[in-house]
């Protein structure tokens, strides 16, 4: 889901729209129960987290701020301050657990949002290419094609195919440029 559509269904939720959030719940579910269980290793606990932080986003759904990242980062935030909130609550039980959490969970969890955030400005540049360009880097790079396999795929010499691909890596080169200024002046 793009940030726009984001944006716009957290304000029909703001309005009261239930179907809005039940599309916006369905979207992020897993998302936000897989951070859950990854900080708590405990599936029930991570559930109530998972709920929790819904029915925040149902009552306060316009406390993202587009300013400070994307929706998905805004939830592994809220997500992770929920686990270690429950963390602390089970302090002695769990203080070697939340310790561990803040040094070894803390630096996996911000990795995986970094690598989420890459392959959305990834995603989005490779959308700005032309049709041919995208075909032929998504089949030598996310297929595994050799250059010739593509250029007897495409029935086209050699040359072109490895000529169009060197383009439209230039071109997504500029692209994750420009998507990365734009992110940074809105910031």
């Amino acid at each position: 889901m793009d940030t726009k559509q984001d944006e716009k269904l957290l304000k029909l939720i703001a309005k009261g729209s239930q179907a809005a959030f039940n599309q916006f719940y369905e979207t992020y579910v897993s998302f936000v129960l897989q951070i859950a269980i990854k900080l708590l290793e405990d599936q029930k606990e991570a559930e109530d987290i998972c709920h929790d932080v819904f029915i925040e986003v149902f009552q306060k759904p316009l406390q993202y701020r587009p300013d400070r990242g994307s929706v998905k980062a805004w939830l592994a935030v809220k997500t992770r301050s929920r686990c270690i909130d429950r963390l602390r609550k089970h302090q002695p039980v769990l203080l070697n657990k939340l310790e561990k959490l803040d040094t070894e969970q803390s630096i996996k969890l911000e990795m995986y949002v970094l690598m989420e955030i890459e392959r959305e400005i990834l995603e989005s540049a490779l959308n700005q290419l032309p049709q041919k360009q995208r075909d032929l880097i998504y089949g030598a790079y996310f297929e595994g094609k050799s250059q010739r396999e593509l250029a007897n795929m495409y029935d086209k010499p050699l040359g072109t195919i490895k000529s169009s691909i060197r383009y439209g890596l230039q071109n997504l080169r500029k692209q994750k440029t420009l998507l990365h200024w734009a992110r940074t002046d809105k910031e």
